[in-house]
């Protein structure tokens, strides 16, 4: 069965110049594989939880990206051995090579999830504790924020980055109605309010 470790927490802390901002990164264990999702954009705290795990970034088979921002994609080039993947694109250093469905050689479903960005997805993982989806922005919490998880607020949740709400509201149902739990692009993961 597949194995999800929230490896780091992501944070979104405005100052007033900017931000210091770093995407929840994930590790996850299918057909033996290990997946990372989302590096983030923080190195130092990154190789240390892999290190906590006993590994580095050559033991990763693949990356996933949720989307491009450089808070939750700028690592991905430490792995070196790892193809890059997408919504619908694997990266083999400069091949690219178009998919669909599933994560290749993995069960993990991938999940069209636009509004945050027009080329949002997530990944739905199924587990003994139930449908796990690493949802990226589409939730997402500054950390000094109230993370409320009641379907209304989830539904209701302020984005200051939408690019297409419409879009995002229909991605957030969506991932309501299938999760059991969810891990969003910063903040905590939580039990789905079906």
């Amino acid at each position: 069965m597949n194995k999800v470790k929230v490896l780091i927490e992501g944070y979104a802390k405005e100052t007033g110049s900017g931000w210091f901002a770093s995407s929840t990164t994930v590790l996850i264990e299918d057909n033996g594989k290990k997946i990372i999702v989302d590096p983030g954009i923080n190195k130092d705290l990154l190789l240390k939880k892999l290190k906590a795990e006993g590994l580095s970034p050559i033991d990763i088979n693949i990356v996933f990206m949720t989307h491009y921002h450089p808070d939750h994609a700028f690592l991905a080039p430490i792995f070196e051995k790892a193809i890059i993947v997408d919504g619908d694109t694997i990266y083999e250093k400069d091949k690219e090579t178009e998919y669909e469905g599933k994560v290749p050689g993995t069960n993990l479903e991938v999940i069209s999830t636009p509004g945050h960005a027009h080329e949002h997805c997530a990944l739905l993982v199924k587990t003994e504790k139930g449908k796990i989806v690493i949802a990226g922005d589409v939730f997402w919490w500054e950390d000094n924020q109230k993370q409320k998880t009641d379907r209304e607020s989830l539904m209701n949740h302020e984005d200051p980055y939408v690019k297409n709400k419409e879009a995002l509201m229909n991605s957030r149902k969506k991932i309501l109605e299938i999760s059991d739990y969810i891990i969003p692009g910063h903040g905590k993961m939580f039990k789905s309010p079906k």
